[in-house]
């Protein structure tokens, strides 16, 4: 067999650096030679002020300044600039919003990571931030350690980030708060072409590229407009597979390559009647994880099974918007599936499991010691097929807007339905485990060597074979009522009533699932979550709030756990069984903040503090020794802290912004513990919560060549420290602290756009986070430095 030394590794990633040296020197070409095309006339003056960013944060368009909550709205222009491709991108330049890259025990690929806004943080059960895709909900629970749908950032207009509670207009789950993916809608008026590519190198591993095309066809001039668009992308690796003697087997394993495809239509049949129906897909493939073995060598991972994975989502909808007068009607009819199959590397705990069932001869049992440990090294994988689909059907009456000399009401009132099934498939193969019983002569279905051991247990050397159906069906009505007291006085009250049906159906079955199981089981869930606010306009350009507002997740069913297998664990933590369900949790929030701007608008400054009490929390309660997971009501938290965020353009062309957050999330009694959650003592800080993060940036634009113009731009972003397990004795119980940096600078011209960046720039390589991913602790970094250069043209 050929090992793959050192020599062989440096020539392969010295190959990748010179392709991305092709493509880099291609596309700078292409950006100078745009140089010599004509010039416009016109002198290149920066803008004087600071971008105003209209918002759909309460399901109607606003200023966020006149909004009583706490936004943090991103451009797609930003996050082209900034080079923000995905959620922990956007976690390090928005305040008081995380990501733990595993949930659960498994995961740490793509589609695998949680997301948690305020400290309201749970890997177990239902979601407790909402994601919404336009105005289609894409929220999905923690089942089986699957992880948020995170769409790519691709034809974006802008991505919102509420914080706090938005149960009232968003429904369960959107404890923590929501994010809003908002895409570009079809324009009606004026065609036009963009492109952008993108090529960069990673330090120590392979290429990655980006280019997608978007046009807009007005069909029938301001009347109906076709936009679309398509992306690629990938996402070279770092981290190096390798054998038991160090030798590389594979080079940059954690290698993603993704591709979207956005259409939207949009009809304008009469003045008031707006039609448009819309279509999302990607489909993200990852070769492997990104989490490394801590006892190699910086990014080596030893392991005997590979754990690719194909995320794909499909967003279907129609969105009907009509002015009728007095009122705007809005329909939102949406579907989506998402089909999620992964596989894991589960020799540490199928393969081992297994052993430990036997005696050993030595101990008085059937079994050598030879197989034994035979058994224990057996390479075993988990297959996960995952599929989740949802239909929902959203229906609102939104007044006009508030106008003195009408009346001093507005509102908005809506009806929400949504159906969603989640399919997952489990089969947990051990590979060659019949024939290594037979190599030592014996029969692997004999119960004097294997206890409860049957024919027909292990078919196809499948250890463990799961069909599991969830269901949930939800109905709700909400609305909101604006009273104005003055023009500058006004309070607002909202409310939600929800009810919500879930079963769950189970099948499962072969050697570790001890007796095996066929069941079904159902729960109901009633819920009213309202809301309170004031808002005063002190003047036109100052605001502040309060508000008080109501969370709520939905309860839900647990999955069978085997007694024979689990039974010591169980008994552990004083039960004879895993618990059959758990019941819902909620959280009242309270916050108080201002929305200021200076300096006609070359100045702003929004700031709140916040208080939130939650009870009854959902946690998952982790068996060692079968790893098998439960989820039980266990404990009470708070979480105190503020966010800021300030904006300035002190001199022309140059904008200047500070964004932070400080949070202080905490169990506040010993429930947790006293129902098997190890370490869920009072003041033990909530999972997967930096206490705090602050994010800088700085942009200098000028004139260049006279009309041209050009920016420089520096940003850092500092994570404070965390804990990733309430168990004191888990490596990831502390998180660091660590801070980043970016640069890029470019150039723009008649219709291109060029710059130059660097990600990562000092090359930061702190283990973030150390996953759990099946049974074996990891670790997980930032990815290092990347440089690159981009271009952008429109026609």
């Amino acid at each position: 067999m050929h090992h793959f030394g050192a020599a062989t590794l440096t020539d392969r990633r010295s190959s990748g650096m010179k392709i991305t040296q092709k493509i880099m020197c291609s596309s700078v070409a292409a950006a100078l030679a745009a140089l010599a095309m004509p010039a416009g006339a016109q002198q290149f003056k920066p803008a004087d002020e600071l971008e105003v960013v209209v918002v759909t944060a309460q399901k109607r368009k606003e200023d966020p300044a006149k909004v009583a909550m706490s936004i943090s709205a991103v451009t797609g222009a930003q996050l082209q600039a900034e080079h923000v491709r995905d959620i922990t991108d956007l976690t390090r330049i928005v305040p008081n919003i995380s990501f733990t890259a595993a949930s659960g025990n498994g995961g740490a690929g793509p589609g695998t990571s949680n997301i948690e806004i305020r400290g309201i943080s749970s890997t177990a059960g239902a979601a407790t931030v909402g994601v919404y895709l336009g105005d289609t909900p894409v929220t999905v629970g923690n089942v089986y350690t699957m992880g948020n749908v995170e769409p790519k950032f691709f034809d974006i207009d802008r991505v919102e980030v509420l914080r706090g509670p938005q149960a009232t207009l968003y429904g369960a789950s959107s404890m923590g708060g929501t994010i809003k993916f908002i895409p570009n809608e079809p324009d009606l008026k004026d065609r036009e072409f963009t492109t952008y590519t993108e090529a960069s190198n990673t330090k120590g591993g392979s290429p990655n590229y980006s280019a997608n095309i978007v046009a807009n066809l007005p069909l029938i001039p301001n009347e109906l407009a076709l936009r679309i668009g398509v992306q690629a992308q990938h996402t070279g690796g770092y981290i190096d597979q390798v054998d038991g003697d160090g030798n590389v087997l594979a080079n940059n394993i954690n290698k993603i390559s993704d591709q979207e495809l956005r259409a939207a239509l949009k009809w304008k049949p009469t003045r008031g009647l707006t039609i448009t129906p819309s279509v999302y897909y990607q489909k993200i493939d990852a070769k492997d994880i990104a989490a490394f073995n801590l006892e190699l060598p910086n990014y080596q991972a030893q392991k005997q099974v590979r754990e690719p994975s194909r995320d794909t989502l499909l967003s279907p909808s129609v969105t009907i918007n009509w002015d009728l007068g007095a009122f705007d009607l809005t329909s939102a009819t949406s579907y989506f599936e998402r089909k999620f199959d992964r596989t894991q590397n589960g020799s540490a705990y199928n393969s081992y499991s297994l052993s430990t069932f036997l005696t050993s001869t030595e101990d008085g049992g059937k079994a050598p010691p030879e197989l034994i440990e035979a058994i224990a090294g057996l390479p075993s994988a988990v297959y996960l097929n995952n599929q989740v689909r949802q239909v929902s059907q959203e229906f609102r009456l939104a007044s006009r807007p508030y106008d003195a000399a009408v009346s001093p009401w507005t509102w908005l009132a809506g009806t929400y339905f949504s159906r969603q099934h989640t399919n997952i498939i489990e089969n947990d193969p051990i590979f060659g485990v019949t024939d290594t019983f037979k190599q030592f002569g014996f029969d692997i279905a004999d119960p004097e060597l294997l206890p409860d051991a049957r024919p027909g247990q292990f078919p196809g050397d499948n250890s463990f074979a799961g069909a599991f159906h969830y269901r949930e069906k939800q109905a709700s009505i909400f609305g909101e009522v604006n009273y104005y007291f003055s023009p500058a006085v006004h309070a607002t009250v909202g409310a939600r009533y929800l009810k919500a049906d879930t079963t769950l159906e189970q099948r499962n079955g072969n050697y570790l699932a001890g007796a095996g199981n066929n069941s079904s089981a159902a729960t109901s869930s009633k819920a009213f979550t309202p809301k309170y606010a004031v808002t005063w306009e002190v003047n036109p350009a100052n605001t502040v709030y309060t508000s008080v507002a109501k969370g709520f997740r939905l309860g839900g069913n647990n999955i069978f756990v085997p007694p024979t297998t689990c039974g010591p664990d169980l008994e552990a933590n004083g039960l004879e069984a895993g618990p059959p369900d758990y019941k819902p949790d909620s959280l009242w929030s309270y916050e108080v903040g201002s929305k200021s701007r200076f300096l006609n608008n070359r100045l702003s400054i929004n700031a709140d503090v916040f208080y939130v009490k939650w009870k009854n929390i959902q946690q998952g309660v982790y068996l060692p020794t079968c790893a098998y997971t439960y989820n039980a009501n266990a404990g009470d938290a708070t979480s105190k802290g503020f966010e800021f965020d300030i904006k300035a353009k002190p001199l022309p062309g140059l904008t200047l912004s500070a964004s932070g957050g400080y949070v202080k999330a905490e169990l506040s009694n010993d429930q947790g513990i006293e129902n098997g959650v190890v370490g869920a003592v009072a003041g033990a800080q909530i999972q997967g919560v930096p206490k705090y993060n602050a994010a800088i940036n700085a942009v200098y634009n000028f004139a260049a060549f006279g009309d041209k113009s050009a920016f420089v731009m520096a940003g850092m972003q500092w994570v404070g420290a965390s804990k990733g397990s309430l168990d004191p004795d888990q490596t990831d119980h502390d998180r660091p602290a660590y801070h980043t940096t970016d640069f890029s600078a470019g150039m723009s011209f008649d219709r291109y756009n060029v710059s130059v960046f660097v990600k990562n720039a000092f090359d930061t390589d702190t283990v973030i986070q150390h996953p759990q991913v099946a049974s074996i602790v990891q670790g997980y970094r930032l990815a290092p430095r990347s440089i690159g250069v981009s271009l952008a043209t429109k026609f």
